[in-house]
């Protein structure tokens, strides 16, 4: 009789330990981190498609996304997309002679320049101003401007528009397969 009640305590103790790190793992997946795949070649040559990232939950709750962040989105197709953000709130995004200018400052981007040198004819990033893609001067509050760095392959806030901030999941920047990619990416 004792045996059978030990058998059943320490089953129960087994039980309650595995709900406890289910519950903690949901936790942990749902709020704060979860992974993501990457679909296709528009952040290239920073992601290649398949990589698998780690996408940061929490950041955002307690501030705002900073320019150059690798952020995951809800796109308007019912999909997920990873961006680049390039302009923030009050910003005026252009560019011309694939140069970013924002607010009239040249800015550079460090991350575009491996890409760039590659490129045999024309330019990474076609020239557009603000005004052509959403009719407005700055980008409003609570929204952000993003794209790919892919820039001739990407669908971003050039054909999408900009990107509420509510939307936006989590920022990305650790990668942790294929192995020979593990790492963090800028």
């Amino acid at each position: 009789m004792e045996q059978v009640k030990k058998e059943k305590n320490e089953l129960w103790e087994w039980s309650k330990a595995l709900l406890i790190a289910f519950g903690i793992a949901a936790i942990i997946r749902f709020f704060l981190f979860t992974p993501i795949v990457v679909d296709g070649e528009s952040m290239m040559p920073t992601l290649k498609n398949g990589d698998r990232m780690v996408v940061n939950k929490i950041g955002y709750m307690v501030g705002e996304p900073d320019r150059f962040d690798i952020v995951v989105f809800h796109a308007p197709e019912q999909k997920n997309y990873i961006k680049r953000v390039i302009g923030l709130p009050g910003d005026h995004v252009e560019y011309k002679n694939d140069q970013l200018y924002i607010n009239g400052k040249e800015i550079a981007e460090p991350y575009l320049d491996q890409y760039k040198s590659e490129i045999s004819e024309g330019s990474l990033t076609e020239d557009f101003t603000l005004e052509d893609i959403i009719q407005k001067g700055e980008i409003p509050k609570g929204s952000v401007f993003v794209m790919g760095d892919n820039r001739r392959y990407s669908k971003d806030s050039r054909h999408i528009g900009i990107i509420d901030i509510d939307e936006i999941i989590g920022n990305t920047n650790i990668v942790f397969w294929p192995l020979e990619e593990i790492g963090f990416v800028k």
